[in-house]
C-alpha cells in the first residue's frame, strides 16, 4: 500500500509565509525599480540588476505558491 503524501511544511504556516514572502518580494523589487530610476545608465551593474531581479522573482513566486495554498487552491 502506498504511503501518503504530506507537504514539508506544515499547513499552518502557510499565509505567514505567504505574507512573509510576498513582503520581501515587494520590498526587492522596490528597490529594483528605485536603484533603476536613481543610477545612471553609466554606472548600472548588470550583475546587480539580475541578483536583485532573481531575488525579488524567487520570493514573489514562492509568495504566490503559499498564498494559493493557504487559500484552498492546491497546485
Amino acid at each position: 500500500m502506498a504511503a501518503a503524501i504530506t507537504s514539508p511544511v506544515p499547513v499552518a504556516w502557510y499565509p505567514t509565509l505567504a505574507i512573509l514572502m510576498l513582503a520581501v518580494g515587494l520590498i526587492v523589487t522596490a528597490s529594483f525599480f528605485i536603484y533603476e530610476a536613481t543610477s545612471s545608465r553609466r554606472n548600472r551593474s548588470l550583475a546587480k540588476e539580475l541578483t536583485t531581479g532573481a531575488l525579488a522573482s524567487f520570493f514573489l513566486g514562492f509568495g504566490t505558491l503559499f498564498l494559493l495554498l493557504a487559500s484552498g487552491v492546491y497546485v
